[in-house]
């Protein structure tokens, strides 16, 4: 598959108020192919979100360079949709209300507007389409944000642990409706967490991230069947095999891999 995502030894280094700096990402690259599911892990503060605002245009590198396609990426984007950790949909706006507000901010509403039932259901929320936020529970509200997202059909949906806030059984429910959605819409999903099971369950390939400065520690293949299930010997294996890694990533950042192979994930990602 061809690559959509070129991320060309990418760095970012904050200034703070005091005179110092923070490096937060250093010399990373990365191809992410056409229909991937990636999932970024690593220790807290290794540039994971920093690596997810730069690819959507919240953020530029003071050196290195970001593609989608054959287009720089400087400044967010429609193609590129955003989920964040909290649903933040407007209190008083409806479930459908909310997943049309990019559709009518592009002025694309009338022509677009049987999609909002099409993405309720997608999402499995019919018969909530006229609740307002606060008479639906909060995996319900994260449903509506990651149709928000969608419906503007991007190339790419970033999400930075949208899970995250959620109770278990409603995290592993939601994770289920991703998993879904990604086989239905082939959309490239990019994600943020801290869950190895999750990072598990839903990506084809899975960046382990090492201590600031970020670099990639190491690239892991996920080739399990759809089912995924958490207890099959061969997610077991996974699972040690991540946490093994994810480990050594966060004690010594110091398998930085530097190879770009094609049509395939190949640099790094960073957060602070």
């Amino acid at each position: 598959m061809s690559v959509q995502i070129r991320i060309d030894d990418i760095s970012r280094t904050y200034s703070d108020a005091n005179g110092g700096s923070t490096e937060a990402l250093y010399r990373i690259n990365l191809n992410i192919s056409e229909g991937d599911f990636i999932s970024f892990i690593g220790p807290s503060g290794c540039g994971k979100t920093t690596l997810l605002r730069l690819i959507a245009g919240l953020d530029l590198p003071q050196e290195g360079s970001l593609h989608i396609g054959d287009k720089r990426i400087t400044a967010p984007d429609s193609e590129r949709g955003f989920v964040f950790q909290q649903a933040a949909l407007y209190p008083w706006k409806t479930v459908e209300e909310n997943i049309a507000i990019g559709l009518k901010a592009r002025k694309i509403y009338k022509e677009n507007k049987e999609l909002v039932s099409e993405y309720i259901s997608l999402i499995g929320l019919s018969g909530f389409a006229k609740a307002y936020p606060h008479e639906i529970s909060g995996g319900m509200a994260q449903r509506v944000a990651i149709a928000r997202a969608l419906i503007n059909k991007p190339k790419v949906l970033l999400m930075d642990e949208p899970l995250g806030a959620l109770d278990a059984f409603t995290r592993i429910d939601l994770q289920d409706l991703l998993y879904g959605v990604w086989k239905k819409t082939n959309t490239t999903i990019v994600l943020v967490t801290h869950d190895v099971d999750e990072a598990i369950r839903l990506s084809n390939r899975i960046v382990v991230m090492t201590a600031r400065p970020g670099k990639i520690s190491e690239i892991i293949n996920v080739d399990l069947n759809d089912a995924r299930d958490r207890n099959d010997d061969k997610f077991i294996l996974l699972r040690k095999r991540v946490l093994k890694e994810f480990h050594l990533a966060g004690s010594q950042p110091s398998k930085l891999v530097d190879v770009v192979e094609s049509s395939q994930i190949n640099g790094a990602g960073e957060a602070i």
